[in-house]
């Protein structure tokens, strides 16, 4: 049998959601999607079905594709704004995103403040309003850090006249 065929196969539809799920972490919402596109054929119940079982045998579990999405991509330089946007774009639920993802985590500043001497690295402070200003507010912006963030981090890095 093709796997862009029909499947009505439920071990052809767990073990293809399980191999997802060993790669690494996936929402329910993300692994509905994956399984639809592989098998468009599917009756998306049967599939719903699979999910529910992976689900109630914690195989597959939203909370720890949230916990784990959030630590890698603090980690990868992205803030609050934009994190919260990825995981409601998942369809992770509020209550899991406000468990997780704290608006008034310190660590925000501190990956801001990180982020700008990164950038800085050999390069002149800039002025305020300047290109490289504008550049760098975007940039942070454009990670999902708030603007009293980037205004704190830019702030420590300006050269004054």
């Amino acid at each position: 049998m093709s796997e862009t065929a029909s499947c009505n196969d439920v071990p052809v539809l767990r073990r293809a959601a399980m191999d997802y799920l060993a790669r690494r972490e996936h929402s329910l919402f993300e692994l509905m999607q994956k399984l639809s596109k592989k098998f468009p054929e599917t009756d998306g119940e049967l599939l719903l079905k699979v999910l529910e079982t992976l689900k109630s045998e914690n195989l597959q579990s939203d909370e720890r594709f949230t916990e784990s999405y959030v630590r890698y991509r603090k980690s990868r330089g992205f803030a609050y704004l934009h994190i919260k946007a990825d995981l409601g774009g998942r369809r992770v639920s509020d209550s899991l995103i406000a468990k997780h993802l704290l608006v008034d985590d310190e660590d925000w500043q501190l990956k801001a403040e990180q982020l700008v001497v990164k950038k800085l690295r050999h390069q002149e402070s800039p002025s305020f309003g300047s290109k490289l200003h504008r550049k760098l507010a975007r940039f942070l912006e454009s990670r999902g850090f708030a603007s009293i963030e980037i205004r704190k981090a830019l702030e420590k890095h300006l050269r004054h006249l």
